[in-house]
């Protein structure tokens, strides 16, 4: 009986510390089932989110030369505990790619086409990879749910709970808002894991230094105008990126 008052006291801690600083309550194998699950319904959504079916040497290059490069950095932390996966998405407007829990990266074939080099794509893996490793989305969610979700996981009262979260946040690219914060610890870390590798550890600003050279940035677009409403000011992430590589 004591036994059980200790573990609801100090189960009222943790509550009192996630509400108070943002604490993550998901554990890695909550990040995996998640992940399993969005990315079940990412496939299961053919009109939304259509699987590439083409050259699959090109799927093949990309994961081999630059996904599973990346992955090799020693500041990737999860390597070997998330079962990191890379898909490719057919949009050919879209110029993004977004992460879910547990180590699925989806990469659209708009910013395949749009980018014009490994480094460049390498920097965009980099920057998804860091959404997965610090864990941002989980934190969102944990964050959003608040009190009742942290209470029920941590007692372990609802086992189907991580289900019914994934089936109430899928739904169109929502899961892409990241905060401003989240974005530039992204970019920070894309900068540290591309350092051991054979690209550019600054791969990260080639996306938007594009972006401001073709003008695509005042241009608009379906593509650019989805990517901006989820993403902060490429020109101030590549002032950021900048700033970041002279303190190298």
């Amino acid at each position: 009986m004591r036994i059980k008052k200790l573990k609801k006291y100090l189960i009222g801690i943790l509550i009192i510390t996630a509400c108070s600083t943002g604490i993550n309550i998901f554990s890695d194998s909550d990040e995996i089932s998640m992940g399993k699950q969005f990315d079940r319904e990412i496939r299961n959504n053919t009109k939304e989110y259509p699987i590439y079916k083409g050259d699959p040497n090109v799927r093949e290059y990309i994961d081999k030369n630059i996904f599973q490069e990346v992955l090799k950095s020693p500041e990737i932390k999860k390597s070997a505990v998330y079962p990191y996966k890379m898909e490719i998405i057919q949009n050919d407007t879209m110029l993004n790619a977004f992460a879910v829990p547990g180590g699925y990266v989806y990469i659209y074939t708009g910013i395949l086409k749009y980018l014009d080099s490994e480094a460049a794509l390498a920097g965009v893996i980099g920057h998804e990879i860091a959404h997965v490793e610090r864990r941002h989305a989980t934190q969102r969610i944990s964050k959003a749910y608040g009190i009742q979700i942290i209470l029920s996981i941590a007692l372990g009262n609802n086992p189907s709970q991580v289900t019914e979260i994934v089936a109430n946040l899928f739904g169109g690219l929502a899961l892409l808002a990241n905060s401003r914060a989240n974005e530039d610890e992204s970019d920070d870390y894309s900068i540290k894991y591309l350092q051991s590798t054979r690209f550019y550890p600054g791969s990260v600003k080639f996306f938007f230094e594009k972006l401001r050279d073709d003008g695509k940035i005042s241009k608009g677009g379906q593509g650019i105008a989805t990517f901006l409403s989820t993403h902060p000011d490429p020109i101030a992430r590549i002032n950021s990126t900048d700033q970041r590589l002279t303190a190298l």
